[in-house]
């Protein structure tokens, strides 16, 4: 009789989401409901002032307004990304745009961050240029504020948001498009009536990839953002390495899990309840016919 070998394949896995994930999210939890040290760290004495800090309205203003920017710039990637991803999709040229892409992924991550200081700065290229031409006569604050992030943040993720459409549109049958025109729907109607639709998958997958890094971002906003574009990851940072506050850090990291979570799983049952309810429709208009 043969043994079922299942298990050994995913035995690395486990593994690895154990020891990488699931015991760091542990401790997390754990030191949560602790106290805090009286220099640093946490006393393993039970309590709950960690989650009661949060009732802080200052928290509660830099939770709203790290949901606004990463909202903002979580919609701004993917209308972006569609239109280019269609356009890959369709080219001839896939694999060198495709290139092109990923070509940032080959510098580091704060270097690329960094760059756009001396693109925004007072002194910078795009200051410089506006003087040469005539179109300011002082310098204009292009840093330090939520815009900057936002420019930013949709600069750093986009690819995370094209590769999964430009996977999924790849896969589509473009003939039903030509199909939806020949039954009279202008180009426009036949891309948002039968493409949008049919590329859900691929919609829902980039929304959660960039969502998920703009919402927990801590280095854009601590190099190019100024007082009216805190976010949470910059809050979770100087509660670990300023007021040394580890309880209250890791509860902020805590409700910031569960919120993530929670919303991809709302966001991933509605977008399958609209899939679904879609190919309901096409079977009722196929038997129809």
């Amino acid at each position: 009789m043969r043994r079922n070998a299942g298990p050994l394949y995913v035995a690395p896995l486990a593994i690895w989401l154990t020891v990488f994930f699931i015991v760091p999210l542990g401790i997390i939890a754990l030191y949560s409901f602790m106290s805090k040290g009286i220099y640093g760290g946490v006393v393993y004495r039970l309590s709950l002032q960690g989650y009661k800090a949060l009732f802080n309205p200052t928290f509660l203003t830099v939770g709203l307004s790290t949901l606004v920017i990463a909202a903002s710039s979580t919609l701004i990637m993917v209308l972006l990304a569609l239109p280019c991803a269609y356009f890959i999709a369709r080219s001839t040229q896939k694999n060198l745009f495709l290139f092109l892409v990923i070509i940032p992924f080959w510098t580091n991550f704060l270097i690329r961050i960094y760059s756009w200081i001396a693109i925004l700065g007072n002194n910078g290229f795009l200051n410089n240029l506006l003087l040469a031409t005539g179109l300011t006569s002082h310098h204009m604050q292009f840093l330090y504020n939520k815009y900057a992030v936002v420019l930013v943040t949709v600069y750093t993720y986009l690819p995370f948001a094209i590769l999964p459409l430009y996977s999924t549109i790849e896969k589509f049958d473009f003939s039903l498009l030509e199909a939806a025109q020949d039954l009279g729907a202008t180009k426009m109607q036949s891309i948002f009536r039968v493409l949008i639709p049919s590329i859900r998958g691929g919609i829902t997958t980039a929304v959660i990839f960039t969502f998920i890094p703009a919402f927990g971002s801590y280095a854009i906003p601590q190099i190019l953002g100024g007082s009216d574009s805190l976010m949470v990851g910059t809050i979770i940072a100087r509660e670990l390495t300023v007021t040394r506050n580890w309880p209250l850090a890791s509860s902020i990291s805590m409700v910031l899990t569960v919120i993530t979570t929670f919303g991809v799983v709302i966001f991933m049952r509605l977008n399958r309840s609209a899939v679904e309810k879609i190919r309901t429709d096409m079977v009722a208009e196929k038997e129809e016919s």
